[in-house]
C-alpha cells in the first residue's frame, strides 16, 4: 500500500548533486498490461507511465556539449531542466524478470520495438494495450522491462512521446526547410521547425531532383499559416515529387541536445536509484541487472550519435548502457546536438542531403578524413572514459544504397576497416529498410518494382539472446555478417544482370562533406560509398542470408527507383524491390530471364523445403536463428507463403 500511495503522486527526489533526475511523477499506480496476458515463467506484466525531470548543471563537461545550453534559463539552483515522457512494461513480479532493461528511444515519438521482436502489426503496435498487441509475446516471453523515453524534443508525428526542452528566447539565425509530397495537392502544407522571425527573408525554390538547379518559376508563392505551417502554391511544370525548399531567418532556437541527457540519465535513475521513486525498485535496490538500447531507424541514428558525443558515461562517471543496438541507421547520425537542430531530418537519395545528419566520422574505429585530415570515430569519447558498450549495428540492404552503410565498414575514401573489439555488423541480405511482419509485395504509385516485403524480426530476435549472452556471461557472439572489402564482398559498382523487370540501377544516396557556414549548405566534397557484390541472381552474397535468400523464389534487392512524375530514377525512400523467378523454364526461355525457373531449381515442392530446413538448420547452428523461428519458416515454405510474393 506504501509504495502504490508513493507512485500515485508527484515524487521529488532527494538526490547528491550529481544527480539529474530530480522528479519522477507517475500518471497513477502500475496499471495491469495487456489485459493481464500471462507470458510462460514470467507471467503478467504491468504498465507505467510518467514524467521524469532532468536538471543539468551546465558546467559539468558531460552537460556542456550541449549546443547552447550555457544560454537556457535556468531554475532557483542554476540548472536546466527538461521533462521526458516515460512509459516501461515491466513484469508484474520482477523478480521473474530477465533483469534486462530494454529501452528504446521511440522513432519519432512511436513505440514500434515490439513490432520487430514480437512480430506486432502496425495497428497494434501503438496500442500495446489488449492481449493481441503482444504479437507473438518475444520480448515479454524473456522477461524483459520495456523503457521508452522521450528525447526528440521538436514537433513530432505519431505518438507524441518527446521531451520539453526550454527555448533560447531573442536568439535568431539562418534556418531551413526541405519539402517531397509527392502527391499533386495544391496548395500544400508544410511545418517549420522554427518560427519565421523576418518573413521577408523567406526564399522559396523549387527543383525535381536534388542534382537540378534550384528555380523561383511563376506560380510559386507561399502563405505563412498559424502554428508554424507554410501553405505552398505549386508551379506548373513540376513533379509530384519535386524537392521544394526555403530558407529563413528564424529565432528562438530549441536546447535539442538535451534529449541526449534525457535517455542518459532516465536510464541511470532505473538502472541504479533504489528509492521508492524509482518504478524499477525493490528492497532498496533497482531490479534492472543490465541496460541494453535498441533504436529502430532513426533513433539508431540517435543511438550512434548517442555513443559518439559521450552520452554513455553518466554524470557520475558510469556506463549507461552495457549494450546498444543501433538498427537499420547505415553510417548515419542525427541532426540533434546542434542550433536549429532538426532531428527528423533522414537524409536520402531524393530528399534531405544537405541537412547535417551523417557528417565524418562514419565508423566506430579511428580513421582519417581524407577531405579534412581530422582522425575520430564513434567510439572516441566511451574509449577515452572507459564506458564503451558491446554493440550490434544490425543493417538492411536498403542502407547500403540509401544511407551510405558502407562507410560503416571502411575509411571514408573506401578502403577496409576492421571493426573495434566491442562491435559486431551485420547486414540483412535482400531487406528493405523496414516492413512488418504482414507485409507482402505490392506494386505501388511511387516505385518502380513491387515492394519488398522482407522483415527482419527472426535474426533480430537471435542476435539479442546472442548480445545478452556476450554481455552477461561473455560468450563470444557470432562474427559479423556484413559486406566487406577484405572479403571481396563490398565493390564500387553495384552489376545487376539483365532480369526482367528489374529497373536500371542507377542512383543512389551520396556522402557529402558539407560547408554548413551557408544556407542553404553547399557540397565541397564527396566520400566513397561502395555496394554489396550480388550473385546471378541479383541477390547480395554477404550478410544474414535467410532462407527465403538462400531458397530463394524471386530476387529481393535493397534499392528500388521512383516512377515517372516522381523524381524519376532517384531511390524511393526506405524501399527495396522483389523480382520473382518465373515458374517454368518455358517461361523463363520465353522472356530472356537469366534467372533459373522455380522448376529447374526444385523438381518439386518436398526439394523446395527440404532446401528451406538445410538453410534454416545452418542459421540455428551459427545462432542466427531460433529454432521456434525455423519451424515457422518451414512451415510458411511448405504452405507456399515464406516469399510473400504478390
Amino acid at each position: 500500500m506504501r509504495r502504490t500511495a508513493i507512485l500515485a503522486g508527484a515524487i521529488a527526489l532527494a538526490q547528491p548533486a550529481a544527480a539529474e533526475v530530480t522528479r519522477f511523477e507517475p500518471a497513477g499506480p502500475p496499471r495491469p498490461a495487456l489485459e493481464g496476458r500471462s507470458f510462460g515463467t514470467v507471467g503478467p506484466y504491468v504498465e507505467i507511465r510518467g514524467k521524469a525531470t532532468i536538471a543539468l548543471d551546465p558546467a559539468d563537461p558531460r552537460n556542456a556539449v550541449i549546443a547552447d545550453i550555457d544560454r537556457a534559463p535556468r531554475n532557483a539552483q542554476g540548472r536546466v531542466e527538461a521533462v521526458a515522457d516515460v512509459v516501461i512494461l515491466r513484469p508484474a513480479d520482477p523478480a521473474r524478470g530477465n533483469g534486462t532493461l530494454l529501452v528504446e528511444p521511440p522513432n519519432r515519438g512511436r513505440r514500434i520495438i515490439t513490432q520487430l521482436l514480437n512480430d506486432t502489426s502496425a495497428a497494434q503496435t501503438p496500442r500495446l494495450e489488449r492481449a493481441e498487441d503482444a504479437g507473438n509475446g518475444w520480448t515479454f516471453r524473456q522477461g524483459y522491462t520495456l523503457a521508452w523515453i522521450g528525447w526528440q524534443g521538436d514537433w513530432t508525428p505519431g505518438q507524441g512521446l518527446r521531451v520539453q526542452v526550454p527555448r533560447i528566447e531573442g536568439v535568431t539565425g539562418p534556418s531551413r526547410e526541405e519539402f517531397v509530397f509527392d502527391n499533386t495537392t495544391n496548395p500544400a502544407i508544410g511545418r517549420l521547425t522554427y518560427p519565421v522571425a523576418d518573413p521577408a527573408s523567406i526564399v522559396l525554390t523549387v527543383r525535381n531532383r536534388q542534382e537540378d538547379a534550384r528555380q523561383r518559376p511563376a506560380g510559386l508563392t507561399f502563405r505563412l499559416l498559424d502554428g508554424d505551417r507554410i501553405e505552398i502554391t505549386r508551379p506548373a511544370g513540376f513533379d509530384a515529387g519535386a524537392v521544394y525548399e526555403l530558407t529563413y531567418t528564424a529565432r528562438d532556437p530549441l536546447v535539442l541536445g538535451m534529449g541526449f541527457a534525457a535517455v542518459r540519465d532516465v536510464t541511470a535513475f532505473l538502472r541504479r536509484d533504489g528509492t521508492d521513486a524509482n518504478p524499477l525498485a525493490q528492497g532498496g535496490r533497482s531490479t534492472v541487472r543490465m541496460a541494453t538500447s535498441l533504436g529502430v531507424s532513426q533513433s539508431g541514428r540517435f543511438l550512434r550519435d548517442f555513443l559518439y558525443q559521450g552520452f554513455n558515461e553518466d554524470t557520475r562517471g558510469r556506463q549507461v548502457f552495457d549494450a546498444l543496438v543501433p538498427h537499420i541507421p547505415g553510417a548515419r547520425r542525427t541532426f540533434l546536438n546542434a542550433r536549429w537542430a532538426q532531428p527528423g531530418r533522414n537524409p536520402s537519395d531524393h530528399s534531405d542531403r544537405l541537412f547535417p545528419a551523417d557528417q565524418f566520422p562514419f565508423a566506430y574505429a579511428i580513421s582519417t578524413d581524407p577531405l579534412t585530415g581530422a582522425r575520430d570515430g564513434l567510439l572516441r569519447a566511451c574509449r577515452i572514459s572507459a564506458t564503451c558498450p558491446r554493440i550490434f549495428q544490425t543493417d538492411s540492404e536498403f542502407e547500403f544504397f540509401g544511407a551510405r552503410g558502407s562507410l560503416t565498414y571502411t575509411d571514408a575514401a573506401g578502403r577496409h576497416l576492421d571493426l573495434p573489439p566491442e562491435v559486431r555488423g551485420f547486414m540483412m541480405t535482400g531487406h528493405p529498410h523496414y516492413a512488418t511482419a504482414q507485409a507482402t509485395a505490392t506494386q505501388g504509385a511511387l516505385c518502380q518494382a513491387p515492394t519488398n516485403p522482407l522483415q527482419a524480426g527472426a535474426p533480430m530476435r537471435a542476435l539479442m539472446v546472442a548480445l545478452e549472452a556476450w554481455v552477461r556471461e561473455g560468450v563470444e557472439p557470432p562474427a559479423s555478417r556484413a559486406p566487406m572489402v577484405a572479403h571481396g564482398t563490398l565493390v564500387p559498382a553495384a552489376s545487376y544482370a539483365a532480369i526482367p523487370g528489374l529497373p536500371a540501377f542507377t542512383s543512389w544516396t551520396p556522402a557529402p562533406l558539407l560547408d554548413l557556414a551557408k544556407n542553404p549548405p553547399e557540397v565541397t566534397g564527396r566520400y566513397t560509398i561502395l555496394f554489396p557484390r550480388v550473385d546471378h541472381d541479383g541477390l547480395a552474397i554477404a550478410g544474414i542470408r535467410l532462407p527465403v535468400i538462400e531458397a530463394a523464389r524471386a530476387t529481393y534487392t535493397g534499392w528500388n527507383p521512383r516512377k515517372a512524375g516522381f523524381g524519376e530514377g532517384a531511390l524511393c525512400t526506405n524501399q527495396g524491390g522483389v523480382v520473382p523467378f518465373a515458374a517454368t523454364r518455358a517461361a523463363r526461355m520465353a522472356a530472356n530471364d537469366p534467372r533459373p525457373s522455380i522448376e529447374e531449381r526444385w523438381p518439386d515442392q518436398a526439394a523446395y523445403v527440404a532446401a528451406v530446413r538445410e538453410s534454416a538448420a545452418r542459421l540455428v547452428a551459427e545462432r542466427l536463428l531460433l529454432a521456434e523461428d525455423a519451424a515457422a519458416m518451414e512451415a510458411a515454405a511448405a504452405a507456399n507463403t515464406l516469399a510473400r510474393l504478390p
